[in-house]
């Protein structure tokens, strides 16, 4: 689903820049000649003994050359030649970068960081001491908007790392390391996604996001259309992994999330989040969009932390800035959260595992190069506020293995057992009742402070908990 947010939305400046490029006298450069007359074999060859004519454009009587930068004056004095000048680079012009190198300070909480306890809409203030520092997070998703430096602080794009991984479908693989490749996403999923872990800035006013400071690493293996093959996919966990093992990113510890998947496993997939698993490589995955159809891989996998989409009975009831300025009350997320109706139910043989805020939510999306932000709703916006909760873990308990982690998430989430609830819909005006069973929320809706409570105890004595009540948590 998709919203737009009124009256925050501010045009992306991409107007274009020309800039002269010096060259030496006796240097080749391109050179663009527009003639008086029509394009004939006698001035071609006339012009050949300047340089050598490339392009052609008859329509405008016009051609490219490459010839000595000298030569360029003696072109345009020809009898023919109505205009010719170097060739100039064309730029877009950047936009202006976030003010923020992080939204830890001053970041405005939502009712989805609210909700899951690490920021408190009534008091502003973060709940937890965690921020993500020294902690990287791989998006394998669909790379970032060129205009990604408004929103996130550049510090927080690990840009020397970025990648896009190409193929699939039994087409030989690409792997570009350019950033022209990764950053220049005309979808914007992955832009959505990452703007819930390290918040974003909004026309000057900075969004919290769940981890502020963890460093992304933007790994484009989805296309323009959202969609990619589960083949890139498994090389962008290789990447990752490689990464990890090969002391590039230190003794840091790594999380991967990946808002994407598909109807069946696949054996190329397991082998890669199982040799990542290995290697220290913590992965939490979207629990997929097919309701009732069941969940999606690879977060079906059991070993992968997969998050089902909760929403809150309190959406669209305070007004049009309810999202950052309605308070999710201390201790009622089991009364007043519900299982969206889109999110994966688990199947035999599937593993869900927790759920998280996944409808309603507000991020960066751009149309038509325009800088927006808007609503989107899925179990792809669910997973990023767990990965940002597995990388606070993390920051506390470096030596984290995804066992506990899943472990500690299971054992310390709200239980969310099968109910309704009565919910606002903006798009038919009034309430409507939206119902769910056990099969939904796996353990429950994650408590982040809890969870990160957990994570210090298994640091201490090496043991994790163990869900409570099968696969539910105690109820809050």
């Amino acid at each position: 689903m998709r919203r737009a947010v009124t009256g925050l939305s501010a045009l992306a400046v991409l107007t274009l820049a020309t800039v002269p490029v010096a060259q030496a006298a006796g240097q080749d450069v391109g050179v663009n000649v527009v003639l008086s007359t029509d394009i004939t074999p006698a001035i071609l060859a006339e012009l050949s003994a300047y340089g050598a004519v490339n392009e052609q454009y008859p329509e405008i009587d016009a051609l490219t050359m490459r010839a000595p930068a000298s030569a360029v004056a003696r072109i345009s004095r020809l009898p023919y030649v109505e205009a010719a000048n170097k060739d100039v680079e064309v730029i877009g012009k950047p936009v202006e970068s976030s003010p923020f190198t992080s939204t830890l300070d001053y970041g405005v909480a939502t009712w989805h960081t609210d909700q899951i306890d690490v920021q408190d809409v009534a008091t502003g203030d973060r709940e937890v001491p965690e921020t993500g520092a020294g902690v990287y997070v791989a998006v394998l998703d669909t790379g970032l908007h060129s205009s990604w430096p408004a929103y996130f602080g550049e510090e927080r794009i690990a840009e020397e790392l970025g990648v896009a991984i190409g193929g699939g479908g039994g087409e030989r693989g690409s792997i570009s390391y350019q950033p022209n490749k990764w950053s220049v996403d005309q979808n914007g999923h992955g832009t959505h996604v990452t703007s819930t872990i390290l918040g974003y800035n909004m026309n000057g006013t900075a969004i919290a996001g769940v981890a502020p400071e963890a460093t992304v690493i933007p790994v484009k293996v989805l296309n323009q259309n959202g969609s990619g093959w589960s083949s890139v996919t498994a090389a962008g966990i290789d990447y990752v992994t490689d990464l990890k093992e090969s002391g590039v990113l230190g003794d840091a510890p790594v999380v991967i999330n990946m808002s994407l998947g598909g109807p069946t496993n696949d054996a190329l997939s397991m082998a890669a989040i199982d040799r990542a698993i290995e290697a220290g490589v913590l992965i939490v995955a979207s629990a997929g969009n097919s309701g009732e159809a069941g969940m999606g891989y690879p977060g079906a996998y059991e070993p992968v932390i997969s998050v089902a989409a909760n929403g809150w009975t309190g959406e669209w009831l305070g007004g049009p800035t309810w999202w950052t300025g309605s308070d999710v009350t201390e201790g009622d997320v089991a009364e007043t959260a519900y299982i969206a109706e889109f999110s994966s139910r688990e199947l035999a043989g599937q593993d869900l595992d927790v759920a998280a805020p996944g409808s309603w939510i507000v991020g960066p999306y751009q149309l038509n190069a325009k800088q927006s932000y808007y609503f989107l709703g899925g179990t792809s916006m669910a997973s990023p506020h767990v990965a940002g909760a597995v990388a606070l873990m993390a920051e506390r308990n470096p030596a984290l293995t995804q066992a506990d982690a899943e472990r500690i998430l299971e054992a310390t989430a709200t239980a969310l057992p099968a109910g309704e609830r009565e919910v606002f819909d903006p798009n038919l005006g009034g309430l409507r009742t939206i119902a769910w069973g056990d099969d939904a929320s796996g353990s429950g809706v994650v408590d982040v402070p809890a969870a990160l409570d957990a994570a210090f105890t298994t640091a201490m004595t090496d043991t994790a908990p163990e869900p409570a009540r099968g696969k539910g948590g105690p109820r809050r």
